[in-house]
């Protein structure tokens, strides 16, 4: 679980701003809350602002975040850190970010300062039986460890550089289980939709898990059902096989026999649809049930397995009644579960006090020096429960909307 997240000086960041999913006082839904040590904490969280306003500025630092922390160790000598500064940040000014979150009942805090020419800052705490413990703090190359990590550690040093994460370094070289938990945090469980375009998309893997899982076939189905598309039941196929020439067809071009015998394996894939009276094969279904096919069955596993998905703009290609039905899983498919899922949106029909809580609501807005400002509907003071949040979001009474005060471009007859 993320509990308090804050980012600074990334591409429309340019100052420190603070996203939390920790619970306010509201007394709104408290039974849809995650407990822990005495404290609440939210599952859901939803971003809204104008277009430009850094909507995916922020979830993209978080992206981002999880890149530098999972490929910082492959940092080769005299190798440059990527780093998307605000345009009105000085060169040298380090991008920070600190992050705290909850790992088998622990909380962890993970923060860190760098330029494109090294890491300025960096530690990791924890919190054993509710209370705070080192685990490394280190300034540009100087590292100080916990008393319990200090051994292990030391022995590690000549691996540590000054462009490399010691977080990184840690988790790959040294026995310290923490290190290892916490990287496999950002590399397993923070889990981003859209995914990028190097990346294999989830249709292979719901169709892989479609074939193996049984359980998460009939939740799958039963998932479909709900939102009144009446499949029977689903038939799939994943297979992965050795390219041999007999498996092509004649009449394909040599110089495409070429690439694909040059491939390692290949993938079988199908996928069939029964509705009772007749089956279709996935690829004549609309584009809306085949977006479904993507993302429902990764959904469950986050769900199952406690992690968190970051998602952005996540109407895009699903209707409104899709939105509500996967935020409805998350909130209330499995009450033992700690998924969480943070997104971006457009959709004001989601702006609603009797389905979510204040602090389940965020807003961003761009500041007079053009960078990005983040709050929630709960720090804004006068918002009582019963209001119309949609209306008033619209209206402009909350900010994080374009104002247009020109909206005719072209010269109308009447001037």
């Amino acid at each position: 679980m993320i509990l308090e997240y804050t980012c600074e000086n990334y591409k429309s960041i340019k100052e420190k701003v603070t996203f939390s999913m920790l619970a306010s006082r509201d007394n709104s839904f408290e039974n849809l809350l995650i407990p822990f040590n005495g404290i609440s904490i939210n599952k859901i969280a939803s971003i809204y602002g104008a277009n430009g306003s850094g909507k995916t500025s922020f979830i993209e630092s978080l992206r981002f975040l999880r890149i530098l922390v999972c490929n910082s160790n492959n940092h080769q000598p005299g190798d440059k850190i990527r780093q998307f500064s605000h345009k009105l940040c000085d060169v040298q000014e380090p991008t920070k970010y600190t992050i705290q979150f909850v790992i088998d009942d622990i909380r962890y805090a993970y923060g860190l300062a760098y330029t494109t020419d090294q890491i300025v800052s960096e530690y990791l705490y924890y919190f054993p039986h509710g209370k705070q413990a080192k685990i490394f703090d280190r300034t540009l190359n100087d590292i100080s460890f916990g008393d319990k990590f200090k051994k292990d550690f030391e022995s590690i040093l000549n691996f540590s550089k000054p462009n490399k994460l010691f977080l990184s370094v840690s988790a790959n070289y040294s026995s310290v289980k923490e290190a290892e938990t916490v990287f496999l945090f950002f590399k397993e469980d923070l889990v981003f939709y859209p995914l990028p375009e190097n990346q294999n998309n989830w249709f292979e893997y719901s169709i892989e898990n479609l074939t193996n899982n049984s359980n998460l076939k009939a939740t799958f189905i039963k998932f479909m059902n709900s939102i009144g598309c009446p499949i029977q039941n689903i038939y799939t196929k994943f297979e992965k096989a050795v390219v041999t020439p007999e498996m092509l067809p004649s009449d394909m071009p040599n110089s495409l026999k070429e690439i694909f015998a040059q491939a390692k394996e290949a993938r079988i894939i199908e996928a069939k649809l029964d509705y009772g009276t007749f089956s279709v094969d996935l690829n004549e279904e609309s584009n809306g049930i085949k977006k479904l096919f993507e993302v429902i069955c990764p959904i469950i596993d986050i769900i199952l397995r406690d992690k968190i998905l970051i998602w952005d703009e996540m109407e895009t290609s699903l209707h409104p009644s899709i939105v509500n039905e996967i935020l409805r899983l998350i909130l209330h498919g499995n009450s033992k579960s700690r998924a969480q899922i943070i997104f971006s949106t457009h959709d004001t029909n989601l702006l609603d006090l009797t389905r979510f809580r204040r602090d389940q609501i965020w807003f961003t807005e761009l500041t007079p020096s053009r960078s990005t400002d983040l709050y929630s509907l709960a720090e804004l003071k006068n918002v009582r429960k019963d209001e119309n949040i949609s209306k008033g979001y619209l209206n402009g009474k909350y900010g994080a909307i374009p104002f247009i005060h020109n909206p005719l471009i072209f010269s109308t007859e009447e001037e």
